[in-house]
């Protein structure tokens, strides 16, 4: 395959897994934990440097997006190891929080108003793994995709 025909798989896997947590959020209504929001952006940054690269060449760019996508890999297996609870989360993934609050959404009577979605909770998952669990596996084979773009002329 050439360069640009890997840029592109590696672009859109990221674009899919954006998509699929965010058809998650807003139509499946699965709330998004301080570690879901984190793994998003690495892809966004894969995204842009795929552009990049299509658009001014050079393997620079390439390189980018395989550490961005190792870089949403590695937070989806730390996530993963908090659902599975082999170590600690974060502490703003079960700290209830004020942050960002109005007065009118004091008035509210809505109990989860100002509470986090915990990053220790599996709101869904396929074959027995989670939505963090999947982003490590895919967002590691897209971080090998990126690299064997990088490595073609």
């Amino acid at each position: 395959m050439t360069r640009t025909q890997l840029t592109w798989i590696a672009m859109t896997g990221s674009a899919a897994l954006l998509l699929g947590a965010f058809g998650f959020q807003y139509f499946g209504g699965l709330l998004p934990c301080v570690l879901c929001l984190y793994q998003r952006w690495p892809h966004a940054m894969a995204l842009l440097a795929g552009v990049l690269g299509l658009s001014l060449g050079g393997r620079a760019w390439l390189i980018l997006g395989a550490v961005a996508a190792a870089t949403t890999s590695a937070i989806g297996v730390y996530h993963a190891g908090v659902e599975l609870q082999l170590w600690e989360g974060l502490a703003t993934c079960t700290v209830d929080t004020m942050k960002g609050l109005n007065a009118a959404d004091l008035l509210n009577t809505d109990i989860t108003l100002g509470a986090p979605v915990r990053c220790d909770a599996v709101p869904w998952a396929l074959f027995g793994i989670s939505m963090a669990g999947w982003n490590a596996l895919v967002s590691a084979g897209l971080s090998v995709i990126w690299i064997g773009a990088a490595r073609q002329k």
